[in-house]
This record gives C-alpha cells, structure tokens and sequence, in this order.
C-alpha cells in the first residue's frame, strides 16, 4: 500500500469518528427535553458515571504511569486528603479551591524535590 492510500484512510477514519460523535451529541441535544432527571435511569447513569470518575481517580493515585509514578504513594495520599478536607470544608464553591489545592501542592512537592 503506497503512502497515499495510507494517508486517505487516516482521513476517512478521522471523518467517520467526527460524524459519530457529533451524531450522537445531536441526538443527545433533540432527546435532552424529553429526559426526567428524576428518573431512576438517569440517577442510575449518574452513579454509574461518578462510579467511573471515582475509579480512575484512586487507579490515577495509586497506580500512576508516568511521571506521577516518580512520587511516593504517601504523598499523594496526602495531598488527596488535603484536597479532600477543603472541598468538604464547605461543600458549596468549594471544587475549585479543592483542586487548586491538590495542583499547588503537587507543583510544590515538584519544586522543592
């Protein structure tokens, strides 16, 4: 297969998978208004859905690849806990400052090690 073809095939992957995902949010867009949010499926797909955050993020702490793997597990622990106690210090506006926190100390520990 020449260089070309290969590059075409590129293309009309990457056009296929626009397509897709930009069907699919149009589908989400005209069905959104006919959703009840009080649903027992979609308080389902919500858990679902933090269930997989959550999963990632304990699988990112203690199970890192990369350079994160570099810190020791304690420190991240730590600065998981951190983060933690400012975002339950008051659970309203508080996810911003929560991660801003959890970055800065990340930073931190970079800089100084």
């Amino acid at each position: 297969m020449n260089a070309g073809l290969q590059g075409w095939g590129l293309w009309i992957a990457l056009a296929g998978a626009t397509i897709g995902t930009y069907i699919c949010r149009a589908i989400g867009v005209l069905l959104a208004k006919r959703i009840n949010q009080e649903s027992e499926i979609f308080r389902y797909l919500s858990a679902v859905t933090y269930a997989m955050v959550a999963a990632l993020v304990v699988r990112m702490v203690l199970m890192p690849i990369g350079l994160l793997s570099t810190v020791p597990v304690w420190i991240r622990l730590l600065i998981c806990a951190l983060s933690i106690g400012v975002m339950v210090s008051k659970p309203t506006h508080r996810l911003v400052p929560a991660l801003l926190t959890g970055t800065l100390l990340m930073l931190a520990y970079g800089l100084i090690r």
